[in-house]
């Protein structure tokens, strides 16, 4: 017994503050004990490696405790969003493993958020402004001084009902008429000192069309949704702390107007995800897409969802490097080494090993007989027996890598030299002759190396047993080798903290986000390789197939990639590079 109340102990430990909440939540009896969550992403752009982490939260937790999450699109910004960004969303979600219960809209609950400020004004709660956004946010105050009443603030009910109106005719000059909340403009929190809860747009919704002209300001939207849809547990990041008591507020004011049978949504605030050499903000990332310092919004270089997968991560290695990081209520920069370790693990057990030269140079075997092809079996993943095998070529020709061959070589060089010998990857021993062992062009380069093979030494033969001090290569036979365009990717900024520096610079310079961006961008972040082989069933592969390039990095087909024109993204390297890095 005493056992046993120790291991739940010990998995209580275990649990985050969020769930450590939600169980006692649904211990507790709360909302019947009922579990309900939401993911409300805004449909103005690719969702990024940060929103990952809150689609973990959302769905994961609603999943483990048998609850439910919706899918909401936050669409009360009718000028940015877009259908594009709407499809990119669903098809993030579905491809990290994740499962919406409904699809809802914030747009959806546009003519409840109406009556309900109708109702407010009617209560003496809500009243419409005139005064441009300027003066009013002077009249704001500060963190130390009590803000300034608006004249508007005591118009006749009747009065705010005509205008707030004529705010919706489509007559209304966007920015001249305003529906701010009444509460107090001397409240230390200074989201309490009448916040806007509606403006003018004049903008057709995609959902909605020209219904509405006004439209309902975030702040007056999300907790509402919440409440409407019957979320039990609101999570978001904690730059939402301070909105937390106004969340509150219109939850309990929208409480008193329904009275439902319910008591509402908690919200709780996590961390953001920040990695390092990575910025993660929607906006500076559409700079990035519409300035052309990248291309497009699934560049393998972007931290969108859509630019990971392009790239090859995969969704398990993803989500495991979150739930690795886990959640807490303090901000932290994460090393970006400790998500592509993650990748790493992951691609170990599920990539396809196939054989690529990346700087090839021509190895001619000359004891090998003219015009023998011969057909070799590689294991395709040695993790998992069952992926197979797949069938390779030998012949007198291949291609290796141009640093695998030394013509002078030092004692400790391991691999192909004169008079050394090495072991080619499912084929034979091979040693360089070392009267003639290569031959080189008029600048000095290496553009033929010549070997000998012991046919006794095949993989699988009695004689593959045989010791040799050299290491193993990998290689592709320039009989079936096919040409192929290789991307390799570095990161993308120069900096560790680009978000950080960006505001430094901008603040220095006076100057905007995008000539901020051109300063510290790596203008060497992309090095496209095109003079490379790979060998014919790595050319089968398309985009979605995790791919080992033996000796090299893990890969992933690009979805520009053909079997006549194959084109290659590296993921990741074999080994941490990025220690390396931040010694620089």
């Amino acid at each position: 017994m005493i056992q046993k109340d120790e291991k739940t102990m010990e998995e209580k430990k275990s649990l985050n503050f969020i769930e450590q909440q939600v169980e006692k939540d649904l211990a507790e009896g709360k909302n019947g004990g009922r579990m309900q969550t939401r993911f409300p992403p805004e449909p103005n752009g690719y969702l990024h490696i940060g929103h990952a982490k809150a689609i973990a939260l959302d769905f994961g937790l609603a999943k483990k405790y048998g609850g439910t999450c919706n899918l909401r699109f936050d669409d009360t910004n009718p000028q940015k969003e877009d259908t594009e960004y709407i499809e990119s969303i669903e098809h993030d979600i579905a491809w990290l493993g994740f499962k919406w219960a409904n699809i809802f809209y914030a747009s959806d609950y546009f003519q409840d958020l109406w009556d309900f400020a109708v109702w407010l004004i009617k209560q003496g709660r809500a009243y419409v402004d005139e005064q441009s956004s300027e003066v009013i946010a002077q009249q704001k105050g500060t963190t130390t001084s009590p803000g300034t009443n608006s004249p508007y603030r005591d118009r006749p009910v009747e009065e705010n009902l005509r205008l707030f109106e004529y705010m919706n005719s489509g007559e209304c000059e966007p920015g001249t008429l305003v529906l701010r909340a009444k509460i107090d403009m001397a409240h230390p929190n200074m989201l309490f000192r009448d916040p806007l809860i509606y403006r003018v747009l004049n903008i057709p919704h995609l959902r909605t069309g020209s219904k509405w002209n006004a439209y309902p300001m975030y702040d007056f939207t999300h907790g509402q949704s919440d409440y409407l849809e019957g979320v039990t547990h609101s999570w978001c990041t904690l730059e939402f702390v301070e909105h937390r008591p106004l969340y509150d507020l219109f939850v309990e004011w929208m409480r008193e107007w329904r009275e439902m049978p319910y008591e509402g949504p908690r919200q709780t605030e996590f961390n953001k995800l920040n990695l390092s050499y990575t910025l993660m903000s929607k906006r500076n990332l559409l700079a990035l897409v519409n300035e052309g310092m990248v291309n497009g919004w699934d560049d393998p270089r972007m931290p969108t969802i859509c630019g990971f997968r392009r790239r090859g991560y995969s969704p398990e290695s993803i989500v495991k490097f979150i739930d690795k990081i886990g959640y807490t209520t303090y901000d932290a920069l994460n090393e970006m080494a400790l998500l592509e370790s993650a990748v790493r693990d992951d691609l170990n057990s599920r990539a396809i090993r196939v054989s690529a030269v990346l700087d090839p140079v021509r190895v001619v075997i000359t004891n090998y007989p003219e015009g023998k092809i011969e057909s070799l079996t590689a294991v395709n993943n040695p993790e998992n027996e069952a992926d197979g095998t797949h069938e390779i070529e030998f012949s007198r020709e291949i291609w290796i890598e141009r640093d695998d061959f030394m013509k002078e070589a030092e004692k400790k060089f391991m691999r192909l030299a004169p008079g050394k010998e090495v072991r080619l990857k499912n084929a034979y021993i091979i040693k360089c002759d070392e009267e003639h062992p290569c031959d080189e062009d008029e600048n000095g380069n290496v553009t033929t190396i010549y070997c000998t093979y012991d046919p006794e030494s095949r993989s699988g033969m009695p004689g593959a047993d045989r010791k040799i001090k050299g290491k193993t290569l990998h290689w592709v036979s320039c009989h079936n080798a096919k040409k192929a365009e290789i991307r390799l990717y570095d990161r993308l900024w120069k900096v560790e903290n680009p978000r950080d520096e960006m505001a430094a610079i901008r603040d220095a310079q006076q100057c905007d986000a995008v000539t901020a961006m051109k300063q510290i961008i790596n203008t060497d972040s992309l090095n496209v390789l095109t003079n490379c082989y790979v060998e014919p069933y790595a050319a089968t592969m398309k985009a979605g197939d995790y791919l080992q390039f033996q000796r090299i990095g893990y890969f992933m087909p690009d979805t520009d990639s053909t079997p006549e024109n194959p084109v290659f993204n590296k993921t990741v390297g074999l080994k941490d590079t990025w220690a390396k890095v931040n010694k620089q």
